[in-house]
């Protein structure tokens, strides 16, 4: 049996610092997005409950709900910026 795609919901704030990125690269990050629709395995943040998809030095920080087969985008941004939300998130 086929798993139906995820949905992918943008969470407030999300888009902080991919909306400063250029063209080519907010590209990269909108076909990673795609991709994540498909069942992929993601790797967690440490004992976090969010998840983290790469696309090259950018990540996408989520919550995966396996209910309602949605991921929640938290976050998008390169590495610097990532590290400096996760913290936050501590």
């Amino acid at each position: 049996m086929e798993l139906a795609p995820w949905t992918l919901d943008y969470r407030k704030g999300w888009d902080r610092h991919f909306a400063k990125f250029d063209k080519a690269v907010r590209e990269k990050i909108l076909k990673k997005l795609e991709q994540m629709k498909q069942p992929l395995t993601s790797r967690g943040m440490h004992a976090s409950r969010y998840q983290v998809e790469e696309a090259g030095q950018y990540r996408i920080a989520f919550i995966q709900d396996e209910n309602t087969r949605t991921k929640n985008i938290h976050f998008i941004g390169d590495h610097k910026q990532y590290e400096k939300w996760y913290r936050g998130k501590e």
